[in-house]
């Protein structure tokens, strides 16, 4: 086997089908998907994406953001040949500040990071639980705040600016923009129902949001995909409130399983959810080179 790195700006239609393909065979070999949804949503379009190939075939396929994050995957036929360092010592020397992510933290991510001699910069924690009796239910608010459903073409503006002032410290969500919102909105899985706002009465700006998502629609997992709350309404206990919202929307969905995403280090989100019942599912990491600061524990 010849294996053959190459760089590209745009995936051709065939290359682009066969990412899709060996990406879904890695996600059924390894029990996690190996692309994020934004990676996902990316590879369409023009980005800087590589290529592992013998021949014609793929052997593997990265991708590198903007902000250094990268994304890798090798076909499971074609593992344990050196596919894997191959593109990431590509990816490495055209970005040595690139971030590569291993998602699930499976055993073989972590011996081809020690090889490339990254260590540890991020933790992303999948939480989970049962959707449980009376989940269905709506939590009581405290005074002062309701609660309404988004409305398409009239709340993207006040959606976005919530979810800028929440993550202004986040390195993907704090970057949702028009573009990022509408991309969004045109998948499958989109239910405008499923975006629920908290107001406050203060006209210039929503007290916060939790957008929740279930794919493939109809599906038995739900999830909590963002819970914002704005600065100026932090610390008066309207997170907890905030996500049994979502909770019970999902629940009267039908779902039978919630999971979510959270950072490692985000000790107020993690003590909030883990009241609510949620539990570590699995761990995706960022590694990286000496360029950034490891992560401690």
């Amino acid at each position: 086997m010849t294996v053959t790195i190459t760089p590209f700006d745009v995936l051709e239609p065939s290359m682009l089908e066969q990412v899709r393909t060996a990406a879904a065979a890695a996600a059924e070999v390894d029990g996690v998907e190996p692309l994020s949804e934004a990676f996902v949503l990316a590879l369409p379009r023009a980005g800087d994406h590589v290529v592992a190939t013998d021949g014609d075939r793929l052997l593997g396929y990265a991708a590198c953001a903007d902000d250094g994050s990268v994304e890798a995957f090798v076909d499971p036929r074609d593992r344990a040949k050196g596919v894997g360092a191959a593109l990431l010592t590509s990816v490495l020397e055209r970005r040595p500040d690139a971030r590569p992510w291993a998602h699930g933290d499976l055993p073989a991510s972590r011996a081809l990071a020690e090889s490339l001699g990254l260590h540890v910069v991020r933790r992303l924690l999948v939480l989970s639980r049962a959707v449980r009796p009376g989940d269905e239910v709506d939590p009581t608010l405290p005074e002062g705040l309701r609660h309404r459903t988004f409305r398409p073409g009239q709340d993207e503006a006040a959606l976005l600016a919530v979810n800028a002032a929440a993550f202004v410290d986040h390195p993907e969500q704090g970057a949702l923009d028009e573009a990022g919102l509408a991309e969004r909105a045109a998948q499958p899985w989109f239910d405008p129902e499923g975006v629920i706002l908290l107001e406050d009465g203060d006209p210039s700006r929503l007290a916060g949001f939790h957008w929740t998502k279930i794919d493939p629609p109809g599906g038995d997992l739900g999830e909590v995909y963002v819970v914002g709350v704005h600065p100026d309404c932090q610390g008066h206990g309207i997170a907890g409130p905030l996500t049994g919202l979502g909770l019970a929307h999902l629940a009267r969905r039908g779902v039978r399983e919630v999971e979510l995403y959270v950072e490692g280090d985000n000790a107020p989100a993690l003590a909030t959810y883990g009241r609510a019942g949620f539990e570590r599912k699995a761990l995706h990491v960022m590694y990286s080179r000496e360029v950034h600061p490891p992560m401690a524990g």
